[in-house]
């Protein structure tokens, strides 16, 4: 999954390309997003599910699982909540992004241990068969073929064939309920619940499962599936938190400096580590400059800078440009010093002989812009950390 801090960018998809991308209203979320979001609505995002399931909690306590006073109750929270959930309404695109996103996103809250793994699967599950039990009969088998379940609805006629083992095997269906059923072929191995409650018929190592049993086996797998990712999850979760030294022995690693950087791990397509003055395409970082208001004349110093390899003093050049001093009197060796060094000059606690002496009464232009800019980054982030620590605290009730 990448996040990004920017605006995310509104996909404009044609019909035929939002159903190749969720081509039905559940899923088994075999595939993580791929797609940069926007901080803020990554945790609306994850609001929104967690609510969705505490809906789906107190729902199952309330009522009982599968009556028409829990279904009718459910379907009007998720249509609250606008996720996905019938398959023939119209524009379902954004609905089911949100579901096959804020899941992702849920899952790396709730791997943290056995009790919230197990909450997170249940109530995935409920999930799962409220959605399968609304799902057209025509749609099933499509789903099934998404979802990598070898499941085969039978032909007619090999269901007459077989009507009367199938309805020995399964009590609650009568003769003339079986017409109108489906009938899935499936591998014995996958039905191996039924057969150990001898509710199943089998015949050459296929045990030939009634729709409203089916069910259950889809469930198991889904099951199955979603605890082995919440344990490739876990890890993932653990190994960041290790790096901020919140796990282990908890040390707060400190970040690569410069000639590390610069030395070792190129970034490649679709990364974002990197030294800029290093790995960046010339023309590029020529247009970077640029839209930073740095003169043409101070980007081809730059330039040639970096023309000769001395990547470390472009970056120094850079930051004297951007601070208007002529010599900023110490060596950039390390990302955080560029922003240690940055603040110190701009809150006014270090003594560098500046290009030019404005009167104490008025800035110069450069330097106040540059702390207008400080200021409402500074607000932005402390208004984000605000966010986040009551997502968190939402996550621990």
């Amino acid at each position: 999954m990448q996040f990004s801090g920017a605006n995310r960018r509104k996909l404009r998809l044609a019909g035929d390309q939002k159903n190749a991308c969720y081509p039905h209203s559940l899923q088994f979320y075999l595939e993580p997003p791929s797609e940069n979001i926007s901080l803020i609505e990554f945790e609306n995002l994850a609001i929104d599910r967690l609510k969705l399931l505490k809906t789906v909690e107190n729902l199952g306590v309330r009522y009982v699982k599968g009556t028409e006073q829990y279904q009718s109750k459910l379907e009007s929270e998720i249509r609250k909540l606008k996720f996905s959930f019938r398959e023939n309404l119209e524009d379902e695109y954004e609905p089911r992004r949100k579901d096959h996103i804020s899941h992702f996103i849920l899952r790396l809250a709730y791997c943290q241990s056995e009790d919230l793994r197990r909450w997170f699967i249940q109530q995935e599950m409920d999930l799962l068969r409220f959605r399968f039990t609304i799902l057209p009969k025509d749609k099933i088998q499509n789903f099934l073929k998404d979802s990598h379940l070898q499941f085969e609805a039978i032909s007619d006629e090999e269901k007459n064939h077989r009507e009367q083992e199938i309805i020995a095997s399964s009590v609650s269906l009568s003769g003339a309920q079986l017409e109108l059923e489906s009938v899935y072929k499936i591998p014995f191995a996958d039905a191996l619940d039924l057969f150990r409650g001898r509710r199943v018929y089998l015949e050459d190592g296929f045990a030939y499962v009634p729709l409203k049993d089916i069910v259950a086996i889809i469930l198991n797998e889904f099951r199955a599936k979603l605890s082995k990712a919440l344990a490739f999850d876990r890890g993932y979760s653990y190994n960041i938190r290790h790096s901020f030294g919140k796990e282990g022995k908890r040390t707060d690693y400190t970040p690569y400096s410069c000639m590390k950087i610069i030395l070792t791990n190129p970034p490649g397509q679709g990364d974002y580590h990197g030294c800029p003055f290093r790995h960046s395409d010339p023309e590029l970082l020529k247009q970077k400059l640029h839209s930073y208001k740095i003169s043409p004349q101070r980007t081809s110093q730059i330039l040639d800078l970096v023309k000769g390899t001395h990547y470390q003093v472009a970056c120094q050049k850079y930051f004297e440009m951007i601070h208007n001093v002529d010599d900023c009197g110490f060596s950039l060796n390390h990302p955080n010093q560029f922003f240690d060094e940055s603040q110190r000059i701009l809150n006014g606690g270090k003594d560098i002989k500046k290009e030019s002496v404005l009167p104490e009464t008025q800035a110069k232009p450069g330097v106040q812009k540059t702390k207008d800019t400080s200021c409402a980054l500074s607000s932005l982030n402390s208004s984000l950390e605000a966010d986040m620590e009551g997502l968190e605290d939402y996550f621990s009730q």
